[in-house]
């Protein structure tokens, strides 16, 4: 799943692909991917809009519009594709024989965007404003904000009985952390992700915040290089298993203790950890 490392490379990586492109039309391929809003509604609210820049907010990716916004949210598997032309992009799209699987699709006036999610939990929609973004208005800071602070952490968490894992998966506290990089941050700061955010100590919350922003920028690098090639379909980011410390390391030794790493289940996610040096 695409986290805040994922999206900021993609929105590195497409800006100067889409920004001052305007939008001839928007071809929408299957509709589920903008419910709960109709097709038509943004094929038509999105024609003729100019992109001004190419943003992110905690997993979201943001095209600000010289008329209102698009909003996409990638969830489990979703990704952008590029074309060189509209014919390419009817020529490849959704097609039985070396065909690309594409949602919805922005033609531009040079190039095509395409979004693409096979398993239909990727969403696309178009908004009057930031403002008017329901899934903006409730998002936290996010987590490599200058807003986040050390003390702003120690705050949020002092304020919540929920377990640490799932108070860093709560984008309503901090936005960007998902399932893999919560797991590192936990595993960089030797805490016990079942343990009660506001049982944390300042110096605990100041190693958390450090672990959170050391992890999220190291896996930025990695999302970096190489940068996501949407010309390629079969493209996805590679080397982050690299610097992966507990995430997907079941019974693998601890780097810092030798004792072997864990999956527990938290919320009916997999959380992997080392409960001997993570306390």
């Amino acid at each position: 799943m695409p986290e805040l490392p994922e999206v900021e490379a993609i929105t590195r990586s497409l800006r100067p692909l889409v920004r001052g492109r305007r939008i001839r039309c928007a071809h929408i391929f299957h509709p589920i991917a903008t419910k709960p809003q109709s097709p038509a509604q943004l094929a038509q609210l999105a024609r003729g809009c100019r992109i001004l820049d190419a943003s992110r907010r905690g997993k979201y990716l943001l095209l600000p519009l010289d008329r209102g916004l698009l909003e996409m949210h990638f969830r489990f598997d979703g990704q952008l594709i590029w074309f060189r032309s509209a014919s390419e992009l009817l020529r490849r799209a959704n097609q039985s024989l070396d065909g690309v699987h594409v949602d919805v699709a922005l033609e531009l006036d040079k190039g095509v965007l395409g979004f693409a999610d096979q398993r239909h939990f990727g969403r696309v929609h178009y908004w009057p404003s930031l403002a008017a973004c329901p899934s903006l208005r409730s998002l936290g800071p996010d987590a490599i904000s200058p807003q986040c602070t050390t003390s702003f952490l120690h705050e949020r968490l002092s304020s919540s009985r929920r377990p640490l894992k799932e108070f860093l998966l709560d984008q309503s506290r901090i936005a960007g952390i998902g399932n893999i990089y919560s797991a590192e941050a936990l595993w960089h700061a030797c805490l016990d992700p079942r343990r009660r955010a506001n049982s944390l100590s300042r110096k605990d919350s100041a190693k958390l915040h450090k672990a959170i922003v050391s992890v999220l920028h190291r896996a930025l690098e990695c999302c970096l290089h190489p940068a996501p090639d949407f010309r390629d379909p079969r493209w996805w980011f590679q080397g982050i298993e690299k610097v992966l410390r507990a995430y997907q390391r079941e019974g693998l030794p601890c780097r810092r203790c030798g004792h072997a790493i864990e999956r527990i289940e938290q919320g009916g996610r997999s959380t992997y950890c080392c409960l001997h040096c993570q306390k």
